[in-house]
């Protein structure tokens, strides 16, 4: 049995928590998208490395390009001239497209600096937003992670499939 303490502390490897997520879906029956910029698919690959994981991972959307989020997600360019594509605002846009493009009741999307360059004073190499969307109620955060810019992307994956963990549990 996975502890509340265990999760908040991320102990758990990026496999075990797949399938706690797995668990969680199947026994639900939702379904889970992923759109993600910074991370290129990996959030989606980490899923997909579980055998019968098209019972509960419908789809993931790379959407690395200002003009992909804008086509594929339908986040509006000018949100992103306003804040952005790095922000609470894209990475909101970002998780409620991937739901209205898909099957899913549940979503995560992902915008950040993962380095080496890029980074600015507002938003340095390692900052992140998440955007979570669980049966209709929708979340946010940001996180600054440190290394070098596979380290940023590997803790991102991480924290990801941590939350949604934690908020399907």
């Amino acid at each position: 049995m996975v502890s509340p303490s265990s999760l908040s502390k991320g102990e758990l490897p990026a496999p075990a928590l797949v399938g706690l997520l797995a668990d969680f879906l199947l026994k639900k029956g939702w379904l889970l998208a992923s759109a993600e910029s910074c991370t290129g698919g990996m959030i989606s690959a980490a899923c997909t490395d579980l055998a019968g994981s098209s019972n509960w991972f419908e789809r993931g959307f790379v959407t690395y390009s200002n003009e992909a989020k804008t086509d594929m997600l339908g986040v509006d360019a000018a949100l992103i001239t306003a804040h952005g594509a790095v922000s609470e605002e894209v990475a909101r846009a970002m998780v409620q497209g991937a739901i209205r493009h898909s099957q899913a009741r549940v979503a995560v999307a992902v915008t950040g600096v993962a380095g080496p360059t890029g980074g600015s004073r507002a938003k340095p190499v390692g900052t992140v937003w998440f955007g979570f969307m669980v049966d209709g109620r929708p979340s946010s955060e940001m996180q600054r992670f440190d290394g070098d810019r596979a380290a940023v992307r590997a803790a991102t994956v991480q924290h990801a499939l941590q939350r949604l963990v934690q908020l399907l549990s």
